[in-house]
């Protein structure tokens, strides 16, 4: 077969302790996925859950004891930082039952759902897609991809953010709104979820701006953490 251009280099994500690499198929984020980050958005209840997709180009890697760098992207004047726990799928599948769900999952990783707020809230005024405010280029800061069965207590694991060394978001994975299993199956409702697929599972609050020079540093227990410092583009 010939391409008209070489085609794209598959965009990937190093695994923790082996030297593989964990091959992206499609982003899913979860929106407003703990109580407290839906009161600050001006939202609360367990509404039923709602998807947004980041291309996998997006990403920017972390790795391990360096400071990755992310260019402050165009048009906006108001970056949101949003700390998240990344779920990796290995085995794929559609309608998957959340008692089931624990199997198709290969590991976890420290993730940032970079936001153009003011963007994202001018898309909501107008009833247009998120895309420009969530979708851009180097949006998905993540860490190396722990195995699951490497991991032990995440559904109770502390997820913590700090800029410049001062705290603004802290929770544990036990104040989701909506589990990692619950959301497994209802993602495999929407998607047939394939391996490669990574899952953003939501904010806690305390999201807010930063600005270039800006050093974020994002953790999970039991996980690789992230160093991402915000550059002038």
């Amino acid at each position: 077969m010939e391409y008209t251009f070489a085609p794209p280099v598959t965009i990937s994500v190093p695994v923790v302790g082996s030297d593989r690499q964990f091959p992206v198929h499609r982003i899913y984020c979860v929106g407003r996925n703990y109580e407290e980050h839906a009161k600050e958005m001006g939202h609360s209840g367990r509404e039923a859950p709602f998807f947004f997709i980041k291309p996998a180009d997006t990403i920017v890697y972390a790795a391990p004891g360096t400071t990755a760098h992310m260019p402050y992207p165009s048009m906006t004047a108001n970056l949101h930082h949003e700390i998240e726990l990344v779920v990796a799928i290995g085995t794929g599948g559609r309608n998957i039952a959340a008692a089931d769900a624990a199997r198709h999952i290969y590991g976890y990783a420290v993730g940032l759902d970079m936001t153009r707020r003011d963007l994202q809230n001018e898309m909501k005024k107008q009833g247009r897609p998120w895309c420009i405010g969530k979708g851009f280029d180097h949006s998905a800061p993540i860490g190396s991809i722990t195995p699951a069965s490497d991991v032990m207590g995440i559904d109770h694991a502390s997820i913590s953010l700090t800029v410049n060394d001062q705290k603004r978001q802290s929770s544990t994975i036990a104040q989701l709104i909506w589990n990692v299993a619950e959301t497994i199956e209802q993602l495999s409702m929407a998607w047939e979820l394939q391996p490669g697929d990574l899952i953003f599972t939501g904010t806690p609050a305390g999201v807010g701006a930063v600005v270039a020079g800006d050093v974020m540093q994002g953790d999970i227990t039991g996980l690789s953490g992230i160093r991402v410092t915000v550059v002038a583009a």
